[in-house]
């Protein structure tokens, strides 16, 4: 079966002003250390809470933040995704308010904004 949309293809990206442009933000299901499964609560009541990602690309005037780290963004400070696909291979790239940016990380922090879980598709098998 076919996508409905392809990603765009692109080989550069230019951040403007201060931007902040983010991958990896994770919407998907968790589950805790004890085995229960926690639904992806995107877009619901229990979903209100800061969300980690990565940072793809920074405007000229941004000084706080560089690509490769984490940041964790107050919830819903960032735009819908926009599938990409550039010579790395396929993201998904938001651009966020930098003024709601609320801790920054230089390695992958444990997502434990809500409580011990992992996300399904990062469990080991």
């Amino acid at each position: 079966m076919k996508a409905m949309f392809e990603p765009h293809r692109i080989q550069s990206l230019r951040t403007l002003h201060d931007w902040v442009v983010v991958q990896d933000m994770q919407f998907s299901e968790r589950l805790t250390s004890s085995g229960i499964v926690l639904l992806n609560d995107n877009g619901k009541g229990t979903g209100i809470r800061p969300r980690w990602a990565q940072i793809y690309a920074v405007g000229p005037e941004q000084t706080s933040v560089t690509p490769g780290q984490w940041i964790c963004v107050s919830h819903g400070r960032w735009t819908r995704g926009v599938e990409i696909q550039d010579p790395n291979g396929e993201h998904t790239l938001r651009k966020i308010d930098p003024k709601d940016i609320l801790l920054v990380s230089d390695e992958p922090p444990e997502d434990d904004t809500m409580s011990d879980a992992i996300h399904v598709d990062q469990r080991s098998r």
